[in-house]
């Protein structure tokens, strides 16, 4: 593991990778659901790695995971992700191969940056039910966003603004809005907003996405 990540999660298949990806927690932390997401990649043949990027604090509480959002330092975090980088590269032979980052809630904001940050690395990125910055003029990205359909964290307007901001910046996206949801409907434990059927239709769309050439 890398220095700057001792809690991260790797996931590596045990044939030959079919690509690299970052895998980004929500506020919560790197939880047990992150990790078991990064596994169900890694048994579709892909190289995973997730940082955790709270250093070891976990929370399964709204009270406490607004406040550890509100403590991470962007560029603490962005400093935390090369070294992700760095890791995820070392895996595998193939080098010049880019990197896929998927990103929950919290999460999102930061691969959404990072595409931004680190073009050269991120080639596609992934978000569930979050948005980012108004600006992707230095990405090579393509994005594929899951958003909820009642979502008070992520209402459309910010949805609406992200959309306008990769049109701006000439990025390809596709977005998907999934009825009757709401915040976290991708994530099993929260059981009050955990929807099965749109879970498991964002996994498979996901594949689908990382999959394309």
């Amino acid at each position: 593991m890398s220095p700057a990540h001792p809690g991260g999660h790797l996931a590596i298949t045990k044939n030959i990778s079919v690509g690299k990806v970052l895998v980004l927690h929500a506020w919560w932390g790197l939880n047990k659901t992150i990790k078991n997401y990064c596994d169900q990649l890694a048994k579709e043949g892909f190289t995973v790695y997730a940082p955790d990027l709270y250093h070891g604090k976990l929370t399964v509480e709204i009270e406490t995971a607004e406040i550890y959002s509100n403590e991470l330092n962007l560029e603490q975090a962005r400093i935390d992700l090369d070294h992700a980088i760095k890791l995820l590269v070392d895996q595998t032979s193939q080098s010049d191969e880019g990197i896929s980052v998927i990103g929950f809630s919290l999460g999102a904001y930061l691969a959404l940056d990072l595409s931004n940050n680190r073009p050269e690395n991120i080639n596609k990125v992934v978000v569930y039910y979050g948005t980012g910055p108004d600006d992707y003029t230095n990405a090579r990205a393509s994005y594929l966003g899951h958003f909820a359909e009642f979502d008070v964290f992520e209402p459309q307007t910010n949805v609406d603004e992200l959309e306008t901001a990769l049109k701006k910046s000439k990025r390809p996206y596709t977005f998907y809005q999934y009825p009757d949801t709401s915040h976290w409907f991708c994530e099993p434990d929260r059981v009050d907003a955990y929807k099965e059927e749109a879970a498991t239709l964002a996994w498979d769309r996901t594949l689908k996405f990382l999959r394309q050439s």
